[in-house]
């Protein structure tokens, strides 16, 4: 099969780049955000790291929606949350989608899918979770964190019912391509189960602006994590949605994956160290409704959001990093890898 990739960012790199190299699948890159186009065209492909070592540049073949021609089986789309809508428009627009199309997407938060589904039919929708660090350092720049193999993904169908045989092809291509996947039965489910990990690692490293492993330094993190997925499963558990993990899993997931990863700085504090807006409303913002929407105050997770806005609002009085890749040059200077 062909693919798509919607957002040539970190993640949208990663999985057409891993396709390519190993599934040895046609992959094509529709990307909107010109500065990363031009420079992939300048330099003849994406520069591609693992770990900070390796860099070398893979050629890509990447288009504007406006000019592309081709019509890929599969589209896989990684883009913010906040700039999805804009963007599924805008690609709607340059009629590049297709009802015979499937289209599979492992983005950050909630909210997504339901804005995929105005452009393909519910049949034809694949839900995914991803535990695959990555990171973007700049334009064309991406640095794959953790070693070969260590990926991990689930995926479920948005009708909820068993692959059928294009998702099973789907999942054997990611398999060959070493995403290592993973069905789930119920896509709300294990997507919530990303959602509620990301709620602790992400947004409390963002604040404190940490990597992973130093997060885990601090001798209360579990307790820190067991008030904020307490409060999230109990959301959910109200809400009739149920989580691939149990509680205690989760907390423990928080421990052994942060040490797994923990150089990573996580995807949001890469926005906020940027100066773009984080998507901290598509996560703790997203249970906290859950929340309200069943008669539960979710009142640490409501806390949480304002406070990652208020450091938001604070960027004006505080110079943003504008490139993660400084910050990690610095710190290899000190000896610490980032």
């Amino acid at each position: 099969m062909k693919y798509g990739v919607i957002g040539a960012g970190a993640m949208g790199v990663r999985y057409g780049v891993m396709l390519q190299e190993n599934a040895g699948v046609d992959v094509d890159f529709i990307d909107t955000w010109e500065p990363n186009v031009e420079k992939i065209r300048q330099q003849g492909g994406v520069t591609v790291a693992r770990d900070h070592e390796n860099r070398r540049i893979v050629p890509i073949n990447i288009y504007y929606p406006e000019e592309y021609k081709g019509h890929p089986d599969v589209w896989i789309i990684f883009k913010k949350q906040m700039q999805l809508a804009e963007e599924m428009e805008r690609n709607s627009k340059a009629g590049i989608f297709h009802d015979d199309q499937y289209v599979f997407s492992a983005m950050n938060g909630m909210g997504h899918f339901e804005k995929i589904e105005k452009y393909f039919p519910k049949d034809n929708i694949i839900c995914g979770t991803a535990m695959i660090a990555t990171r973007m350092d700049g334009p064309a720049d991406i640095d794959f964190m953790g070693a070969e193999g260590d990926e991990v993904m689930h995926m479920a169908r948005y009708n909820n019912e068993k692959p059928d045989e294009k998702t099973q092809a789907i999942f054997d291509d990611f398999t060959k391509a070493k995403l290592g996947p993973v069905f789930a039965d119920e896509w709300k489910g294990m997507c919530m189960s990303k959602v509620v990990f990301n709620a602790v690692t992400n947004t409390l490293c963002t604040m404190f602006e940490m990597q992973m492993g130093q997060f885990i330094e601090y001798p209360g993190v579990r307790k820190m994590s067991r008030q904020l997925f307490d409060e999230a499963y109990d959301a959910c558990e109200r809400a009739g949605i149920y989580l691939i993990a149990t509680r205690q899993e989760q907390v423990d997931s928080v421990i052994t994956v942060s040490k797994e990863y923990k150089y990573h700085y996580p995807s949001m504090y890469q926005d906020f160290s940027k100066g773009r807006p984080t998507e901290v409303d598509y996560i703790n913002g997203y249970i906290a409704k859950i929340g309200r929407e069943h008669d539960y105050v979710c009142r640490t997770h409501e806390f949480v959001v304002q406070e990652v806005h208020m450091a938001e609002m604070m960027r004006k009085y505080h110079k943003p990093q504008t490139n993660v890749a400084d910050k990690r040059d610095e710190s290899e200077k000190a000896g610490v890898r980032v």
